[in-house]
């Protein structure tokens, strides 16, 4: 191959779920694609390293889930380095919007012919975020979560935190202004997307994509719990904003408040709480990835966590 090789920080994190994996191979596949990885400078954090190299290397190569995306998204942005990711974590479900190979190695593959794709990144409070971010029963789903439990469980720790969680979950009230309006509803949860999946598979809406220039916005307004488990179906699907009890809409702001401060999960980790302040920040990052048009909307972890919360009514 022709010319000076590019060279890729690569880093990943070892608390991943399969954080282990080793990276002999991969690193193998791309000096076979004209691409020299560097390794971070000695226990670095991802997003520590990002900044520490941004000078040295062309792009960045993170290898995790979307915690790991999600705690390098600021970073990046500040040092405006394109990404590929290396699928590692539990639910990878940016790697899953995108189109992306799932197993490490094909993934690994796929980036030295690879296009750079912009997309853009959730905002809210100062937190970039890939995925979703929400508030109610996905936020307390990920505090109850724990990293042991993915590791072990993979994405079915998904459903088995979800049964601990659901019949504690209570309805609370939120604000919303957005586009001129202010609205009050009771809710179980509001979410607010930037991608397509989140959750171990679930999808925001069955039209989003990363790199629309939109929020989606869906609060899920029902009276029962087990009202959840007959809406999974149609959560995997994203299109739960047909359902009666659900409120669904597209804007690029909004504000949301509660008469207490509640956790907001951001692609899986507790970052802020509210009150919230959200935007989107269109196409801010680059991204190695198949075009949109090539990106499949297909969902087998989502099929998963609503076949195995379906046949047992809890959480």
């Amino acid at each position: 191959m022709s010319g000076p090789a590019r060279r890729a920080l690569l880093s990943c994190n070892p608390k991943a779920r399969n954080g282990g994996f080793s990276l002999d191979e991969v690193r193998t596949i791309l000096r076979a694609g004209g691409i020299e990885p560097v390794d971070p400078p000695g226990e670095a954090k991802p997003d520590e390293a990002i900044r520490a190299l941004a000078g040295e290397v062309d792009f960045v190569i993170l290898g995790g889930g979307d915690g790991t995306m999600n705690a390098a998204a600021e970073s990046l942005v500040e040092t405006g380095l394109p990404l590929a990711i290396l699928p590692l974590g539990t639910a990878n479900d940016l790697a899953r919007s995108l189109g992306l190979p799932l197993d490490p190695l094909a993934a690994a593959r796929f980036i030295p012919t690879a296009q750079l794709q912009p997309v853009d990144l959730g905002w809210v409070n100062g937190h970039y975020y890939f995925n979703v971010a929400s508030i109610g029963f996905s936020a307390e789903l990920a505090g109850e979560l724990t990293s042991e439990a993915k590791k072990r469980w993979g994405v079915l720790g998904y459903a088995v935190a979800a049964v601990r969680v659901l019949r504690k979950v209570r309805p609370f009230g939120v604000t919303l202004e957005y586009d001129g309006k202010v609205e009050r509803v009771v809710t179980i949860q509001v979410s607010v997307g930037n991608g397509r999946h989140y959750g171990g598979g679930m999808t925001v809406e069955q039209a989003a994509s990363v790199d629309d220039g939109n929020l989606d916005f869906y609060s899920l307004e029902i009276d029962h719990w087990w009202r959840l488990l007959a809406l999974l179906p149609a959560l995997r699907r994203g299109t739960q904003g047909k359902a009666a009890d659900v409120r669904a809409f597209k804007t690029q702001e909004i504000r949301l408040y509660t008469r207490k401060p509640r956790p907001i999960n951001t692609d899986g980790e507790l970052t802020t709480e509210t009150p919230a302040h959200f935007k989107v920040m269109p196409k801010i990052l680059r991204i190695y990835a198949p075009p949109a048009s090539e990106r499949s909307g297909s969902s087998d972890l989502g099929e998963i966590g609503s076949r195995l919360l379906g046949s047992t009514p809890r959480s």
